[in-house]
């Protein structure tokens, strides 16, 4: 399965709309919200809803009849930006029709691009930067009289811990749960520290609770989300800390990644669990001995790897080199034989020679990923790259490094797919396959889309599946009893 920048806005734009939802303090507006980028954006919005619904407001898949639009904007890649303008486009051609209506950017570009959407452009009333949701109904006030309204300060403290999501626009069978936020890496080519700030771990209790409330309202899939999954660290305080610098009391009490995912697990043995995203220099043996242990927690890690040479990853700020990365696959190949693997891969980052490219591929070689999510190097404002090297590769070379790597990749995945022909997996039903109403797709633990004939199943069954055919993205088989 391949992930392309083109296939991930796509995948965005599906799950866009977010279904309407009645509340009994219904103030008679609607707001509509958009998502586009990471799944944790789309968590955001989630938070963002349950907040307005709160304050009296009512969510709308249609763009017509909202009284307020917000869209959760992604700043990773340039592309990802044109985007969002585009749909700012749309929303104000809308808005010359109903003058009445606010538009708000909300997420990672509000803190970089707030005077120019609001006072240069005026194309937005509110930017909302992901801390501040909780100031969201203040904020409309501000602008129903009169005035533009924005609110960017990064928290130090802020998780949303307390705010039970309200589920939109999903399948009613899979939920994301965010476990941290904000990132401490600082890799040079990487906005989100400056977007979303330094990294916080939520209170384990509340992330219990919230699976246990998913688990009663007939949820079967949870995906613990963070930016780094395997660095969170719970000890009663605020920012994280290293384990090594918790006191006697704190270490005592502390909660880290592989502990909460454990319990995690036993919520219910009805549900799966996922993760993501892991970082190479922070996942553990620890972590994946846990995911050995349970069987609901699914045989799949995403583990981004961005180059598969040691000097661009020293540039890169990534903390490991090509060693460690291998490393941790042969871990994982030791203590989970049959864990799939997908990877985030960059073409072209600065200085990159054509021996360094090379080495990228060799590392898929090496590990042959079920799929990955792989760009071109894109030169993001303000970050140390962008201040510190020069983004000197060639846009052609780029191009046609990123086409060898997308080759290669497609190579891999279908080779690691037709190994599961003739296998059964229990497949999570998510839905309707795009091409036929007649048939089901759902994943596998592999993550592996497969996709199978309706007969009676219905979304949220586990059905026994025998894989008969595969493409390189997606298996195809029949329901077995």
């Amino acid at each position: 399965m391949l992930r392309t920048e083109e296939k991930v806005i796509d995948e965005a734009r599906q799950g866009e709309a977010l279904e309407g939802r009645k509340v009994s303090n219904s103030n008679g507006r609607k707001v509509f919200i958009e998502s586009y980028g990471c799944q944790m954006n789309f968590s955001d919005s989630e938070i963002v809803a349950s907040i307005l619904e709160k304050d009296g407001y009512e969510t709308t898949k249609l763009l017509h009849e909202a009284d307020i639009v917000f869209v959760n904007t992604c700043s990773i890649r340039e592309k990802a930006e044109q985007t969002v303008r585009k749909r700012l486009t749309v929303y104000n051609k809308h808005k010359r029709k109903n003058p009445q209506m606010i538009i708000g950017v909300l997420g990672c570009m509000a803190e970089r691009l707030k005077s120019k959407f609001l006072e240069e452009e005026k194309i937005v009333d509110l930017v909302v930067g992901p801390d501040a949701y909780r100031d969201l109904p203040n904020l409309v006030g501000e602008v129903d009289g009169g005035r533009k309204a924005v609110n960017v300060i990064l928290s130090k403290e802020e998780t949303y811990g307390d705010i039970a999501p309200v589920r939109l626009g999903g399948n009613g069978v899979t939920a994301f749960v965010s476990i941290t936020r904000g990132c401490d890496n600082m890799c040079t080519f990487c906005v989100v520290p400056f977007t979303r700030g330094r990294e916080r771990s939520r209170d384990p209790e509340s992330i219990i609770q919230e699976v246990r409330e998913l688990s009663l309202a007939g949820y079967r899939e949870v995906t613990l989300l963070g930016q780094n999954v395997d660095s969170y660290l719970w000890y009663g305080g605020g920012l994280k800390k290293e384990f090594a610098n918790l006191s006697d009391e704190e270490k005592e009490k502390s909660t880290n990644f592989a502990q909460l995912m454990d319990r995690v697990a036993q919520v219910d043995r009805k549900i799966r669990i996922r993760f993501s995203t892991s970082h190479p220099k922070d996942m553990t043996d620890d972590v994946l001995h846990v995911m050995a242990r349970h069987d609901n927690i699914c045989d799949y890690i995403h583990l981004p790897f961005q180059s598969g040479n040691s000097r661009i990853l020293e540039m890169m700020n990534r903390g490991y080199t090509r060693e460690w990365y291998m490393n941790r696959i042969d871990a994982i190949r030791r203590i989970l034989p049959t864990c799939s693997i997908s990877a985030d891969i960059i073409s072209g980052f600065c200085s990159e020679t054509e021996e360094e490219h090379q080495d990228t591929l060799s590392l898929m070689e090496y590990v042959k990923y079920h799929f990955s999510y792989m760009f071109k190097y894109s030169e993001r404002p303000n970050t140390m790259a962008q201040r510190k090297y020069p983004d000197d590769i060639p846009e052609e070379t780029k191009q046609r490094r990123l086409a060898e790597i997308i080759e290669l990749q497609q190579k891999h995945s279908h080779e690691q797919l037709k190994k599961d022909l003739g296998k059964t997996y229990e497949v999570l039903v998510e839905g309707v396959s795009k091409k036929s109403d007649h048939e089901l797709y759902g994943r596998n633990t592999h993550n592996s889309v497969i996709v199978f004939p309706r007969e009676n199943y219905k979304v949220g069954d586990y059905v026994m599946v025998k894989v008969e055919t595969c493409t390189s993205a997606t298996l195809k088989g029949k329901a077995v009893k």
